[in-house]
């Protein structure tokens, strides 16, 4: 198929999805925007809506040890000195099937310096009348053990009004603390009497966050939810299951230009740095796969 974009509909809700990254470009809910959107062409502006894999956010300086064999990956984001959300984004994804409702893109990432597998990437984005729902699937098509982690990239939006005056609902008990310049980890610490202490609803105010959350509360579907309200009575909320013990939330804060547009709510499968700490980490032995799904509706 061709690498075009490809837009979705069902009832109420259209999303245009993209080979750039395999993101999710757009997705609204009748006139209004659930994610800060990016145009047709050009780069994916702050990595919105791509799918992070083998690993989402930081891997420090690019550089881990797996099986006894060092590997080194791109240092893209140079001010930090790390390796940010994967290889996948540096790779082509291909739409290898597409409906009205439904698409599903395809992304192949090779065994190299960099990584020691093989992996074949599915993302599936399906509408329905109860939202967007996306599943990523993994498959180590190699010949040796890998390491893998994923999340997806959304920054949503809650409504017209500036991000500060949005509510956010956010059911995690525990913050990975990060070092200022770097944001790498640093140590666990407890939401209570934080101002990250979002598990009942409140202001986001002007907080900074740029955070990995982990302590989930999950309810009797083993589900959970982060929600998001405007003050004129619109929401959007994302909710994931446990595949994914932990969420980076990420107020788009930046140093020039637009900033705090929408707020990033990514589930991750493991968190920052995981290749150097091993902390919930995936080991995909050959032919072995790993699928995770996530959920955007309107409010």
């Amino acid at each position: 198929m061709t690498g075009t974009d490809v837009r979705i509909a069902s009832g109420a809700y259209s999303a245009v999805v993209t080979p750039r990254g395999g993101a999710l470009r757009q997705l609204r809910h009748a006139d209004r925007d659930l994610v800060v959107a990016f145009g047709p062409e050009g780069g994916v502006p702050d990595y919105r809506g791509v799918i992070c894999a083998p690993w989402p956010n930081r891997l420090k300086d690019g550089t881990y040890t797996y099986a006894g064999q060092s590997y080194a990956a791109q240092v893209n984001e140079p001010e930090r000195g790390a390796a940010l959300h994967g290889l996948a984004i540096h790779h082509a994804w291909e739409v290898v099937q597409a409906a009205a409702d439904t698409v599903v893109l395809e992304c192949r990432v090779p065994a190299g310096a960099d990584y020691p597998g093989e992996l074949t990437l599915n993302v599936t984005y399906s509408l329905s009348g109860d939202g967007l729902r996306g599943t990523v699937e993994a498959v180590n098509t190699g010949s040796l053990a890998a390491p893998y982690g994923v999340c997806p990239h959304p920054y949503l939006v809650a409504g017209p009004s500036p991000l500060d005056d949005w509510t956010l609902e956010l059911p995690a008990d525990v913050y990975l603390e990060v070092t200022p310049g770097r944001l790498l980890p640093m140590g666990m610490r407890k939401v209570d009497g934080d101002a990250f202490d979002f598990r009942s609803p409140r202001r986001l105010g002007q907080i900074k966050i740029d955070h990995a959350f982990t302590g989930v509360a999950w309810d009797g579907d083993g589900l959970a939810r982060v929600r998001v309200w405007d003050p004129a009575g619109t929401g959007v909320e994302l909710e994931w299951d446990a595949q994914w013990p932990w969420v980076q939330v990420h107020t788009g804060d930046k140093p020039v230009g637009p900033d705090r547009l929408g707020l990033a709510v990514e589930p991750m499968t493991c968190p920052p740095d995981a290749f150097n700490s091993g902390q919930d980490l995936v080991h995909l032995q050959p032919g072995q796969s790993h699928s995770a799904a996530w959920t955007i509706r309107a409010l």
